[in-house]
């Protein structure tokens, strides 16, 4: 990630809609697959507003990332158990220690992902849980994609892939963000006959449309708990042993 994009991420990690929507499901898969407390990791802690919301459910919180600048800055809101860590490299806490691992939109940018789940495993605990976010379908890989440095977008395949070479069971997978998906197809198709982006950036959108998108993705939420939704920009999945 570029520095530009970490103050992009403090930016708008309180209020913007995608964030939002976000972690209030990531929570929620918490809550129900490795409740607190318990101890937490974060790989790839961003501007760290997510860990100050783990923090406040009840886990001991620790982080991991490549950007000595997001080190800097997570230390800077008050949470000190952050590291600069290469998550291909075997993670620096003791074997079957962790509750929970985050991983939100981290394993597209790494090379071998693979390798990443087998230090996730080794390091969580036998009744603990992954929480996972990837960007989905292939063929919508963009120059966004590539600005952002991702090695690949997700089918559902791939993911079960991965993590049954790392040894976990998918325990959950779904798609999410499905309410944007046409406009996002849309957006991707012209910019791919037509670029224009010096650098990948989010939308801006007005007060009323971000309220609008949250509760669509409340709506979404909702929906999930009843019955698989079938399209969606992201994957979000849950791995246990």
């Amino acid at each position: 990630m570029q520095a530009s994009h970490l103050q992009e991420l403090v930016d708008l990690e309180d209020s913007y809609w995608w964030h939002v929507a976000k972690r209030q499901l990531v929570t929620r898969l918490l809550n129900k697959y490795a409740p607190a407390p318990g101890r937490l990791v974060e790989g790839g802690i961003g501007s760290g507003r997510n860990l100050i919301e783990f923090r406040d459910m009840g886990y001991d919180v620790s982080g991991f990332d490549l950007m000595p600048e997001s080190v800097a800055h997570v230390r800077q809101r008050g949470i000190e158990d952050v590291h600069v860590h290469d998550l291909g490299q075997p993670w620096p806490v003791a074997e079957k220690s962790l509750k929970a691992v985050v991983l939100l939109d981290v394993l597209e940018h790494v090379e071998h992902p693979v390798e990443v789940l087998g230090h996730v495993k080794k390091a969580l605990a036998d009744d603990g849980a992954v929480i996972i976010t990837v960007p989905a379908y292939p063929w919508l890989f963009s120059r966004w994609d590539e600005q952002l440095g991702h090695f690949r977008r997700y089918t559902t395949r791939e993911f079960r892939r991965h993590a049954a070479e790392a040894g976990f069971r998918v325990n959950w997978l779904n798609h999410w963000n499905s309410f944007t998906l046409p406009a996002a197809m849309a957006v991707r198709g012209v910019e791919k006959v037509f670029p224009k982006r010096e650098h990948p950036d989010f939308p801006k959108v007005s007060r009323f449309t971000n309220n609008a998108l949250l509760t669509a993705a409340a709506a979404e939420r909702w929906c999930m708990g009843k019955l698989p939704v079938p399209a969606g920009l992201s994957l979000a999945g849950v791995l246990t042993k």
